[in-house]
């Protein structure tokens, strides 16, 4: 019986929120006749795009309540409205959404009543369901009827206000737009940092033993001493140029990841740093290897939430998670510091979540003031 009160009290809870936003909703009709006149008028059009937003707002509460009592969240995909009138009008008119919500909003208001006249349920249901249990010993009867009716809401409301494929469509090209703009600007934005690194690095290096080999060339048959020190700094310089050439090479793709794998490569890149680095590996060892792409950037998201540690943090420890996932492979990396981290800052972050939106993988950052620092990588692949 408990448990039936419990349940029923949350069922409760949640018609009393529906009853409200039913009553809005009945207010609201105000407003949109407010917005079809001045539309109809012409001069009071600049008013729809706003009502729209309106409207998305009450539906984007209709949406938390109902997966607050489902524990099922509803997707949003609402293109922005945004730019001059014109084009806010445009795309309010346009965006499948604004079809679906209206069209919720709609049958809201015939099946929204219904959470106001099932709300006196609950004392009567206490008095019945008492009085029944007491006699005849039986289970309650009409507190699991609100249960009921709370999960009937709930699923015309899930079910009105899920985007139509037409909307979460065009949000995908919308997303996978954006994405392609961060992956060109992360891939000029690494082709200049290989130039960048090649011209101050290895060609200046090149460049200072071809003179030496020159000289010493000039000196050979005249001062062969001379000589034999120009070339001993010439393999020198050759030596210096072979480490840029390999630096550079490790920024493309590091090759301990095809000699070691993942799990080695973070393992060393632990090793090497001036931190206490924990490494814990779940499932990479089972089945094939993630793609040559995928390890790639979850190495440098490694690598680049270490080097922020260190310099930015404070901790004296850290914590790095990689995991096989049904949907590809997920990199935690965790640490005890100061917290406050800002992408604004130059941290790092931003050529961490281009690398990462290349891949059509997600990142969440997660640093209060006074710390931890989370960061949580989501890279899709196919096993």
């Amino acid at each position: 019986m408990r448990a039936t009160l419990r349940q029923a009290a949350r069922a409760t809870v949640h018609l009393v929120l529906a009853a409200a936003m039913a009553f809005g909703s009945y207010i609201f009709i105000t407003v949109l006749l407010i917005t079809a006149t001045g539309s109809v008028a012409v001069v009071g059009i600049w008013l729809l795009p706003e009502t729209v937003l309106l409207i998305r707002r009450i539906a984007a509460a209709k949406r938390h309540a109902t997966a607050s009592w489902t524990g099922r969240e509803i997707p949003e995909a609402y293109q922005p409205i945004t730019g001059p009138v014109r084009e806010r009008l445009r795309t309010a008119v346009r965006d499948p959404g604004t079809l679906t919500d209206l069209r919720w909003m709609v049958a809201y208001y015939a099946y929204g009543w219904m959470t106001v006249l099932m709300l006196p349920l609950w004392p009567a249901g206490l008095v019945v369901d008492g009085v029944w249990s007491g006699l005849l010993g039986k289970e309650a009867l009409v507190l699991p009827l609100i249960v009921k009716l709370a999960d009937l809401e709930a699923d015309w409301s899930a079910a009105l206000l899920r985007p139509s494929p037409k909307a979460l469509l065009a949000k995908r090209v919308e997303q996978l737009t954006a994405t392609r703009a961060d992956a060109v600007a992360a891939h000029g934005a690494e082709l200049r940092r290989i130039e960048r690194d090649l011209h101050d690095g290895a060609q200046a290096r090149l460049v200072a033993l071809s003179m030496r080999i020159g000289l010493a060339q000039r000196a050979y048959g005249a001062d062969p001493e001379t000589a034999r020190k120009l070339l001993s700094d010439a393999q020198e310089q050759a030596e210096e140029a072979l480490t840029e050439l390999r630096h550079v090479v490790r920024g493309i793709h590091p090759p301990i990841l095809t000699d070691r794998g993942l799990e080695g490569a973070v393992r060393a890149l632990a090793a090497s740093s001036t931190v206490r680095v924990t490494v814990q590996a779940d499932g990479l060892a089972d089945g094939p290897r993630a793609p040559a792409a995928v390890e790639a950037a979850a190495y440098f998201v490694v690598a680049e939430a270490l080097t922020n540690s260190v310099k930015y943090s404070g901790s004296e420890r850290a914590e790095v998670l990689l995991a096989r996932t049904r949907t590809g492979l997920s990199v935690r990396v965790r640490d005890e510091g100061c917290g406050g981290a800002d992408e604004s800052r130059g941290s790092g972050l931003v050529g961490m979540r281009r690398r990462v939106a290349a891949l059509d993988g997600a990142v969440r950052l997660t640093s209060p003031v006074g710390g931890p620092t989370v960061v949580e990588v989501e890279l899709p692949c196919v096993w």
